[in-house]
């Protein structure tokens, strides 16, 4: 055990000052006791001589420096591990929340972790199926990915989230398919729909679950997410597992970043987030991946809802600078009442065309993906045309693309929370769309596959 400090010598909110320290590390746990025993935890958050600044994670009310004492434990916060940890469900700080034992841990890992070695990266390649035909069909996820979900204040994220985490799978038999499933900040009603969600689907039972509620302490917040992609970690590099990390929402993580700023007096950069974020929110996403030699695999789906829906504002913004694209939730959609609202066209997914093709998903993906996503494009500008200067401006075919485009969106982009397509499933209904234009517009697909499928749909 470490030495005691009893040089408490002020509490500012959720900070600490312990004066004539010695041998204290950043980030290392602190444990301060009080006179009736009672123990609360924080970290050390800056060192300057001999003075450490420590942040509490329950907070600083009722507590009585005067007679209080510090202990520093010559370690950061750490996560216990083992393979039974999947269909649990813990809080932000790695302890069980569902009622059952405290796991038996094989090993102690330090939630901070580093970011992959460059050099040791294997470049992602294979097809990860979520069962949602706008992402499989247009912006495929693929295996060691980051691709975020950029939504909006009151649009369904948390559905989506859900959704994805109960059918997402890697195609093979052989492979071993896991999910952790962070929440960041949410409300007790929102836990309550993810766990009785999984539960009752029962995707619990390869789910890895960590649960921060909207009334935990900030720095909790703050922890979660690591504590998520350590877990992710160990079972794709220990265990040999394909991993899909989900966290929604980052955007209470980048708040809880702000609020922890504001109270160290930082200097605020945009939108008074810390001018660090960028380089806080790389350390997170740069964990996910693939390394060379090793079977495991993680790939990352942050979701984060972006405030007024600016796509410009500070978090989604330096996210999309981190991460390999991004799928966008659109509030016109939902408004038509479409499930789950993704708007393609803006959506990208930047490393589609590498888990797609012969042998990974099939010959004809690449030019139905592109072809589909012209004729929306084309369909999109005639309804606009149309409503500017009426129906009749539209040439036979302007109708045509027209109709594609209102068929596309209720048949191909709202298929429901609950509807699981594979990726054949996808593919077939984008041909069968496709037989609304006549066989002549179909200028980006091979003839080899128009003879093959078209006739096939």
């Amino acid at each position: 055990m470490r030495k005691e400090y009893r040089t408490i010598s002020e509490v500012v909110g959720p900070l600490m000052l312990v004066k004539d320290v010695e041998g204290v590390k950043y980030d290392e746990l602190v444990e301060i006791e009080q006179a009736d025993g009672n123990i609360r935890r924080g970290r050390v958050l800056e060192i300057n001589g001999d003075k450490a600044m420590v942040q509490l994670f329950e907070g600083s009310q009722g507590l009585r420096i005067s007679d209080s004492k510090a202990r520093f434990l010559g370690h950061s916060i750490e996560l216990d591990v083992a393979p039974d940890m999947l269909g649990r469900v813990f809080d932000g700080m790695g302890k069980p929340k569902d009622g059952g034992p405290a796991l038996i841990a094989e090993k102690h890992l330090d939630i901070n972790g580093t970011a992959m070695n460059p050099a040791a990266r294997d470049y992602p390649s294979e097809f990860i199926q979520t069962g949602i035909s706008a992402i499989d069909g247009l912006n495929t996820l693929v295996r060691g990915q980051k691709l975020p979900v950029f939504s909006g204040s009151g649009l369904p994220h948390a559905n989506l989230a859900a959704q994805i985490a109960r059918q997402a799978k890697v195609l093979g038999s052989d492979e071993k398919f896991a999910v952790v499933f962070a929440a960041v900040g949410i409300t007790f009603e929102e836990a309550d729909f993810f766990i009785n969600d999984f539960r009752e689907t029962g995707a619990i039972e390869r789910t890895v679950t960590f649960i921060n509620l909207a009334n935990d302490p900030a720095i909790e917040r703050i922890s979660t997410p690591r504590m998520a992609i350590t877990a992710a970690e160990y079972l794709a590099y220990d265990l040999g597992m394909q991993v899909l990390v989900i966290i929604t929402d980052i955007t209470n993580y980048a708040e809880a970043l702000r609020e922890v700023s504001a109270a160290r007096k930082e200097v605020p950069g945009r939108r008074g987030y810390p001018g660090y974020m960028y380089t806080d929110l790389a350390t997170m996403y740069e964990r996910a991946g693939r390394i060379r030699g090793n079977k495991g695999s993680i790939t990352m789906i942050p979701i984060l809802s972006m405030p007024e829906d600016d796509v410009t504002h500070p978090i989604p913004d330096l996210t999309g600078y981190i991460t390999e694209g991004q799928i966008i939730l659109s509030r016109e959609l939902y408004r038509k009442g479409l499930t789950p609202p993704i708007n393609v066209l803006p959506s990208l997914s930047r490393l589609k065309d590498k888990g797609i093709g012969k042998g990974k998903t099939r010959e004809d993906h690449a030019d139905t993906m592109n072809q589909l996503f012209s004729a929306y494009s084309r369909g999109k500008d005639a309804k606009e045309l149309a409503v500017i200067l009426g129906d009749a401006a539209l040439s036979d075919t302007d109708k045509l693309y027209a109709k594609f485009a209102d068929e596309f969106e209720t048949r191909y982009v709202s298929q429901g929370y609950y509807t699981n397509r594979s990726i054949e499933e996808t593919l077939n209904l984008g041909w069968e769309l496709l037989k609304i234009l006549p066989k002549s517009e179909l200028k980006r697909i091979k003839d080899v596959y128009i003879e093959k499928y078209y006739k096939e749909a």
